[in-house]
C-alpha cells in the first residue's frame, strides 16, 4: 500500500452497540475479520477503540441511547454514568474480542489509542502492563501542563504546520508520530475541499528525512452509508455529507488517485513498495436512467406506526429514535384564531411546519431560515411539525447534540401543549414502504405535499446476466431537492444535491445484483415531475463531489 507497513482505523460503539445490550459485529461490522485482514497481506494495525472517536460521526460514534438513558450525562468524561456503560461496552464486547489479536498475542495490534486519559490505566489492567497506549490528540496546554508517564501524545499534523516542537517540549523520549491530512472533510451547503498533491508530498519529503513514524489522514476516507453522518457548530451548525471521500490518495470507491502515485513515490525513497502494475480505475457502471414513481407518502407511513402522547415535545431520544423523522402535532387553542406567530425557537434539525394540512414554512438549524412564522388558522386547524435529524454534533462540548423540537413552541406567546409524536426510524428497513418490483405501473398516490414532497418514491434497474459481476456506480439525483436513498433496502445516505457540494451517491457492486433491483427515494422537500414530465434518477460511472453551492 505505498509504502505504508500500518493500517490504522476506529472502532465505532454506536454501530457495533446502536440500541443498549444489542451488539453487531457481522457483514461490515466485522472488526475481526478487518484485522485478520490486514494481518494476512503483511500490515500492522493501530486500533482507535475511543469510545469517542469523532471521524465526523454522529455523535462522534457514541451511541444515541446514552442521551436516551441519562439525558444530563456528561460525555466522554470520567462521570459514574459515562464511565458505568463504556466498561460494560469494553469488558463484555470489545476487550475479549481484540485480546487475541493483540501484539503480545502474536497478533497485528500494537497500539491501542485513546481520547480520554482515564483509559491508559484501564487498558493496561484489562490487556496487560505492556499494552502501548497512545492519546491520539491533546490540547497544547494540557499536554505541556499534564504529562502522563508511559502513555505517548501525538500531534495531529494539516498540510502547511510544523508542530515537531510540541512533542520535542513534552516528552522528547517519544516516537514522533505526526498524522499528514490527505485532504479533508465536506459540509453540505459549502466548496468541496481539497488539498493538493504537492502539498502532501512536501510534508512527506519534510518528516520522513527526520526517521518520524507518519500517519496519513485519511489514506481511504469511504463512505458514512446510512444517517451515520455527523456534524460540527462552531460559529453556525455544519453538517456532514454523506460522502467521506476526503480527497484521499484512494478514492471514495477504492480508486488510486494521482496523489496516491506521488505519495508511493515520496515513499519508495525511504521504505520497500511493492513493484507492479497500478490499475488505475476500476470499471463503473452506467445502468442509465431510472423511471420513478411514488408509492406512499409519510401520512400513510405513520399511521402504521404508534403515536405517543405527551403534554410537551419528546425529543427523538426521549421516543428511542437514533434518526430519521418525527412528526409533531398539537391542536390550536380556541381562543387563537385568525394570523398568529408561531415560534419554534429549537428545532433540531429542520422542520417542515403545516397548520391544517396547508405548508406554513421550514425552520432550518443549518440555514438561518426563520424560526418565528407567521401562520393563519381556521377553527379546529393542527399544527404539524415534520422534524429530520441531520446527524449530531461530532465534536467539542455540544455533542450532548438532541434532536427534535427541544424547547417549548408557542402561539402568540403561548406555550402549546398537548402533543402528538409519530417516529418514522428510517434506519429500521422494515416500516419502510413496499411495491411490487414486477411492475412499474402502481396506483395513484397522493403525494406529502403538493410539491412531492415528504414521499417515497420507487423504481428499478437491470444489472445485465451477462455481467460477470455488478460493478460500482453513482446515484445522480438532477432536480430531486433533499432525502434519503436506499438501493436493494441498503441505505446509502443522505442526498441534497440542491445544495452541494455532494451531487452524487456512491452505489458500491456488493450491494447489486445481476438482474432487477430496487431504487427507493424519500424525497422530503420536492421531486422533479410534473403531468408532463416523469421523476427520474440516473446511475452513471462518474462520481461528483464538487458541485455548485450557495457560499
Amino acid at each position: 500500500m505505498a509504502g505504508f507497513n500500518t493500517v490504522q482505523t476506529v472502532v465505532e460503539w454506536a454501530t457495533h452497540e446502536p440500541r443498549q445490550g444489542e451488539y453487531h459485529f457481522s457483514g461490515n461490522n466485522d472488526l475481526e475479520a478487518f484485522i485478520k485482514t490486514a494481518q494476512r497481506v503483511g500490515l500492522d494495525v493501530i486500533l482507535d477503540i475511543g469510545p469517542y472517536i469523532y471521524a465526523e460521526r454522529d455523535m462522534g460514534g457514541l451511541p444515541y441511547w446514552l442521551l436516551k438513558q441519562h439525558p444530563d450525562i456528561r460525555l466522554n468524561t470520567s462521570s459514574p454514568a459515562f464511565k458505568r456503560h463504556m466498561d460494560n461496552w469494553m469488558r463484555k464486547e470489545l476487550l475479549p474480542r481484540i485480546r487475541p489479536m493483540m501484539y503480545e498475542s502474536n497478533g497485528p495490534i500494537i497500539i491501542l489509542t485513546v481520547n480520554v486519559i482515564f483509559l491508559k490505566e484501564y487498558l493496561k489492567k484489562e490487556l496487560g502492563p505492556h499494552t502501548v497506549v497512545y492519546i491520539s490528540y491533546s490540547p497544547m496546554s494540557s499536554l505541556v501542563k499534564g504529562k502522563i508517564p508511559r502513555l505517548y501524545e501525538t500531534d495531529d499534523c494539516f498540510v502547511g504546520r510544523n508542530p515537531g516542537w510540541t512533542q520535542r517540549l513534552t516528552k522528547p523520549q517519544c516516537p514522533f508520530i505526526y498524522s499528514v491530512y490527505g485532504g479533508w472533510c465536506d459540509n453540505w451547503g459549502e466548496p468541496h475541499h481539497t488539498v493538493s498533491t504537492k502539498a502532501v508530498v512536501e510534508r512527506l519529503e519534510h518528516y520522513l528525512p527526520m526517521n518520524v513514524s507518519v500517519n496519513m489522514l485519511m489514506f481511504h476516507g469511504g463512505t458514512s452509508f446510512g444517517l451515520t453522518s455527523g456534524s460540527s457548530l462552531r460559529d453556525k451548525f455544519r453538517a456532514n455529507p454523506t460522502s467521506y471521500d476526503y480527497d484521499a490518495p484512494l478514492s471514495e470507491a477504492g480508486d488510486f488517485t494521482d496523489k496516491y502515485l506521488a505519495i508511493r513515490d515520496v515513499m519508495s525513497k525511504y521504505l520497500p513498495v511493492a513493484k507492479g502494475p497500478i490499475l488505475r480505475a476500476t470499471k463503473k457502471g452506467v445502468y442509465g436512467v431510472i423511471n420513478m414513481t411514488a408509492i406512499e407518502n409519510v401520512w400513510k407511513v405513520a399511521a402504521r406506526l404508534p403515536t405517543v402522547r405527551n403534554r410537551f415535545p419528546l425529543t427523538f431520544e426521549g421516543l428511542d429514535i437514533s434518526a430519521g423523522l418525527v412528526i409533531y402535532s398539537s391542536s390550536i387553542p380556541r381562543r387563537i384564531l385568525g394570523t398568529a406567530r408561531l415560534n419554534l425557537p429549537s428545532v433540531c434539525d429542520r422542520g417542515y411546519v403545516f397548520m391544517g394540512g396547508r405548508s406554513a414554512g421550514i425552520v432550518s438549524r443549518d440555514q438561518g431560515l426563520t424560526t418565528d412564522l407567521a401562520v393563519r388558522m381556521a377553527p379546529g386547524d393542527t399544527i404539524t411539525v415534520v422534524v429530520e435529524s441531520q446527524g449530531r454534533i461530532s465534536t467539542g462540548f455540544h455533542m450532548d447534540d438532541f434532536k427534535g423540537i427541544t424547547s417549548n413552541a408557542t402561539l402568540n406567546g403561548h406555550i402549546l401543549e398537548g402533543w402528538n409524536m409519530t417516529a418514522i426510524p428510517l434506519t429500521d428497513t422494515s416500516i419502510l414502504p413496499d411495491a411490487p418490483l414486477s411492475s412499474l405501473h402502481h396506483p395513484p398516490v397522493t403525494p406529502g405535499t403538493p410539491s412531492g414532497g415528504l414521499t417515497f418514491y420507487i423504481g428499478v434497474f437491470i444489472v445485465p446476466d451477462e455481467d460477470p459481476h455488478p460493478l460500482n456506480t453513482f446515484l445522480r439525483l438532477d432536480g430531486w431537492s433533499k432525502g434519503v436513498a436506499w438501493v436493494n433496502r441498503f441505505c446509502l445516505g443522505r442526498y441534497w444535491p440542491e445544495v452541494g457540494p455532494q451531487v452524487t451517491l456512491y452505489v458500491p457492486w456488493s450491494i447489486l445484483k445481476r438482474g432487477q433491483n430496487e431504487l427507493l427515494l424519500l424525497e422530503l422537500e420536492r421531486a422533479p415531475c410534473s403531468s408532463s414530465l416523469p421523476c427520474t434518477a440516473t446511475l452513471q460511472d462518474k462520481h461528483v463531489l464538487d458541485g455548485p453551492t450557495p457560499t
